[in-house]
């Protein structure tokens, strides 16, 4: 006789439920970035206007994934998961009506808030609920949903904006998010009955430390990394200091935060009060390197979706719907994998390392096809190789990373994963960016040496400046140089992730198992 529980567990229902959820999320914030353009012409926004509506979503997302992973630890993960999405809606249908600027932007930061809590309580949910061969399974799954989205979003993005206009990136996720909101009823309840209380000096130095680390890394280009690169304003505020970007200052408060943050929860474990960051998960060996790792992956994995929509758009003239349809060759690759990995029957860390293993070689093979003169398909079967990749690594260190992580400290460890991958996206944003605007004014100084100003036009706009070249020769020494730097990005991320397989070496033979509550 098998009872309700076991039911419940065996059913696969919370998973299609957290899945289109995850979708949900994912998906909405590559719309977004496809979508800039119309934003911008329809509201009359200056570009940093703009680049606060894309930011302001990655600062209030990051900042919020600890304390909310604890904090769905204590009051229950479905009901996190539920309020996430009753948040995350509502700022939707504040985006899509949002007549200014300033209501977009506020928009965005109640998204942020939304996804913080929705992403980490997935896998909280995902990690108490499955075991042995469906956990394999379930984070197969999860880790296609993640890799898979990312890729579609531009194509879905291009489609959705160009046929229906940009208030409909959000109104889209209306229909979808109630009736992610209805199957949360199917979603079985869990949380940390240990758990208790309140860290309020936890909560405030975690959020202003990730937030600070975050903006840093993200506007680094943006306002320079240690003299402004012109004025600069945060949120239409013009930053006091001349001379002096406000970068570095972003930085020094992280460190001190950051710091302060592990002294003080030290301190209140020792004292036996709560806590927000317990620092007994990073004494697991598999949470400890698997954070490593995942913080590498991170990185690597943004080098092609950041360099590849530019150079497809800019220099080969495809358009946004155009582009996404090769990207989206990657999303093909990551639903493969992700049928593939329980049929492997291997230890989760060696898929992950195979997986990284396939990125590398992708990222690489993309690298050495991309020229002026390639064709539409040139790059598919290399992005297809590239998304099994994805779809192995992202599917399975999820997996490693939280299988010694007792299931009553699921969400913390749940938000830490989230919150060291953002990170990663931030620290990629930061490296691979700044790798695409010197290839760009290296390659452009080799061609063009005669036109500095034109030269610094396509570094300072990261390409998007080489459609509106007249100049025949000017344009075609233009796209080869894009092409040289986007070779450039796509060899260095494939470096990045072999130094990533490398990390995996340090991971311990789980099995997949997780350590049973002390």
């Amino acid at each position: 006789m098998v009872s309700l529980n076991e039911r419940t567990q065996q059913s696969w229902l919370p998973l299609i439920v957290l899945g289109v959820g995850m979708s949900m999320i994912i998906i909405d914030a590559t719309i977004v970035n496809v979508a800039v353009p119309a934003i911008m012409a329809d509201l009359r926004l200056s570009a940093t206007d703009v680049e606060w509506v894309n930011s302001i979503y990655s600062l209030s997302f990051a900042a919020l994934l600890i304390p909310l992973g604890r904090t769905g630890d204590v009051h229950g993960r479905r009901r996190m998961f539920a309020a996430g999405l009753v948040v995350f809606l509502a700022a939707s249908i504040l985006a899509a009506s949002a007549g200014s600027g300033a209501l977009l932007i506020a928009a965005r930061v109640a998204q942020g808030v939304g996804a913080s809590m929705v992403v980490p309580m997935t896998l909280a949910v995902i990690n108490s609920l499955y075991t042995g061969s469906r956990r394999t399974i379930a984070f197969a799954v999860w880790g296609s949903v993640i890799g898979g989205m990312a890729a579609l979003g531009p194509l879905l993005g291009g489609w959705v904006v160009t046929d229906f206009g940009w208030r409909w990136a959000f109104w889209v996720n209306l229909p979808i998010g109630l009736l992610v909101l209805l199957g949360t009823l199917k979603v079985p309840e869990s949380k940390d009955p240990a758990a208790g209380g309140s860290d309020v000096p936890g909560v405030l130095l975690s959020v202003v430390g990730t937030t600070a680390l975050v903006f840093g890394l993200i506007e680094g280009q943006a306002y320079g990394w240690f003299t402004p690169t012109g004025e600069a304003r945060l949120l239409g505020v013009a930053w006091p200091l001349d001379g002096v970007s406000p970068i570095p200052f972003a930085f020094a408060l992280a460190v001190v935060a950051l710091v302060a943050l592990v002294l003080v929860e030290r301190a209140r474990s020792r004292a036996g009060r709560p806590v927000i960051l317990d620092l007994s998960l990073f004494a697991i060996p598999s949470f400890r390197y698997g954070g490593a790792a995942a913080m590498i992956v991170t990185v690597g994995e943004f080098g092609l979706i950041l360099v590849l929509p530019l150079f497809l758009q800019s220099a080969m003239g495809y358009t946004a719907f155009e582009a996404g349809l090769v990207i989206a060759s990657l999303a093909g690759g990551t639903f493969l994998a992700g049928g593939l990995v329980p049929r492997l029957g291997l230890a989760p860390r060696v898929i992950v390392r195979i997986g990284l293993a396939l990125e590398a070689a992708g990222a690489v093979a993309v690298g050495l096809a991309v020229s002026p003169s390639m064709g539409p398909w040139t790059l598919v079967p290399w992005l297809v190789l590239y998304g099994v990749g994805v779809g192995f690594a992202s599917a399975q260190l999820p997996n490693v990373m939280l299988a010694g992580v007792p299931p009553r400290q699921s969400g913390l460890a749940s938000g830490l994963q989230s919150a060291v991958r953002q990170l990663g996206a931030a620290v990629g944003i930061a490296v691979l960016g700044a790798v695409l605007v010197t290839g760009l004014d290296t390659a452009m100084a080799d061609r063009l040496p005669g036109d500095p100003a034109l030269g610094r036009a396509v570094r300072e706009s990261a390409g998007a400046a080489i459609p509106g070249i007249r100049d025949p020769a000017a344009h075609a020494a233009a796209v080869a140089a894009s092409a040289d730097a986007t070779r450039r990005v796509t060899v260095v991320t494939g470096l990045v992730l072999l130094a990533g397989v490398g990390a995996t070496l340090l991971l311990p033979d789980t099995g997949g198992r997780r350590r049973e509550e002390e």
